[in-house]
């Protein structure tokens, strides 16, 4: 019987991780996690998340920041989370409505969004909310069309979806991925 767990890895070149997981902030120990879609808890900086168009080129809603699938990464199975991050002028989420539509590849989530550095713009229903870093937007109506464009460089929005009232399912869009 192995001591080691399941979700570790010996003998093998370090990764993203790693360069996070020796020393985090102000130089506090981080837990080192070599799969984190296997390990009970995990650690990473936004920026080492794998961009929706190095796996898919063509992705038709790409914007001008950088989307990260954070739900992949994590292989999360209870809501739907991703990142954006980018510069100042840069549209971070597309203008879209979240409502059921099969042609749309939505599923009818409510979303929240969380402006976790920098400065945006959002734009939901034609009114637009100042969200400086700190702030969180709600978008309750699936059907609403919402946007954000970042105003300043450094932005990063963590985006949180999911349908109230039922069990998590991997949302339309992300199945169309490679």
């Amino acid at each position: 019987m192995s001591l080691v767990p399941e979700w570790t890895v010996r003998a093998r070149r370090p990764g993203p991780l790693e360069r996070f997981g020796r020393r985090g902030p102000r130089g506090s120990r981080v837990a080192v996690v070599t799969d984190p879609a296997k390990a009970p808890f995990a650690a990473v900086r936004l920026d080492d998340v794998v961009v929706v168009t190095d796996i898919d080129p063509d992705y038709p809603d790409a914007t001008d920041g950088d989307f990260h699938l954070v739900r992949r990464h994590f292989d999360i199975r209870s809501f739907g989370v991703n990142g954006i991050t980018g510069g100042a002028g840069d549209e971070m989420v597309e203008p879209h409505h979240e409502a059921d539509d099969e042609e749309n590849g939505t599923n009818g989530h409510e979303e929240l969004f969380a402006v976790v550095s920098g400065h945006a713009v959002f734009t939901v229903d034609g009114q637009d909310v100042d969200a400086p870093a700190g702030t969180l937007v709600f978008v309750r109506d699936p059907a609403l069309i919402r946007s954000a464009r970042a105003t300043v460089d450094g932005t990063s929005i963590l985006a949180v979806g999911g349908r109230p009232g039922v069990a998590y399912e991997l949302s339309r869009w992300e199945q169309s991925l490679p």
